[in-house]
This record gives structure tokens, C-alpha cells and sequence, in this order.
């Protein structure tokens, strides 16, 4: 799916199902919890805590799906194009770091 019609299939979502956005704060907030649970599933299942019981079952596509919606709300409901902002933004890596990553000693 292109993002701008995922952008849009959100927007309907959000008027349809979920009434109305919430107010930008609070889906900063929501999208700090979401990334909080994949940062839960990153650590324990591939970091060194160990993972508990509770969280095996936990899917890590789910919440980097969860993520992706709450980041894509914000991004309607302040009127960013996540399309155009995405090319620019790899425009924009790709001219800074052109040679960085290869001359990088470390890599």
C-alpha cells in the first residue's frame, strides 16, 4: 500500500470507527506508549533482558503497526504529506551521508 492511501484508509478510520482524532498531545503521548512496547519486545527477545512469560506472545509487527498508525494521525491531523515528506527527508540523508557510513571505520 502507497503511504498516502494509507494516510487516507487512516483518516477514514479515525471519522468512521474512532469518531474523531485526539488532540496532538495525546497522540504523542499514545505514540511514546507504543514505541515503549516495542522497545519492551526489542529488549527482551532480542537484547539481553530475558523475556517473561507474558511477553512471548507479544507480536512485534503488531506494535511497530500500532506505532505507524498513532505516527500517521499525527501526521494527518497537522497536515504533513508522510509521501513527500519521506522523499525529502531520504534526499536529504542521501546528500549528508553520501560518504559518511563508508568511510566510517567502525562499519
Amino acid at each position: 500500500m502507497e503511504i498516502k492511501k494509507y494516510q487516507e484508509e487512516v483518516d477514514a478510520w479515525i471519522k468512521d470507527i474512532g469518531v474523531r482524532y485526539f488532540d496532538e498531545l495525546t497522540n504523542t503521548a499514545i505514540l511514546m506508549e507504543e514505541v515503549g512496547e516495542v522497545a519492551r519486545i526489542m529488549a527482551r527477545r532480542y537484547g539481553e533482558q530475558s523475556e517473561k512469560e507474558s511477553d512471548k506472545g507479544k507480536d512485534l509487527g503488531d506494535e511497530l503497526a500500532d506505532v505507524l498508525f498513532v505516527l500517521t494521525c499525527i501526521a494527518n491531523q497537522t497536515g504533513v504529506d508522510l509521501t513527500e515528506a519521506i522523499a525529502k527527508n531520504m534526499e536529504k540523508k542521501t546528500i549528508r551521508d553520501k560518504d559518511r557510513h563508508k568511510n566510517n571505520s567502525k562499519l
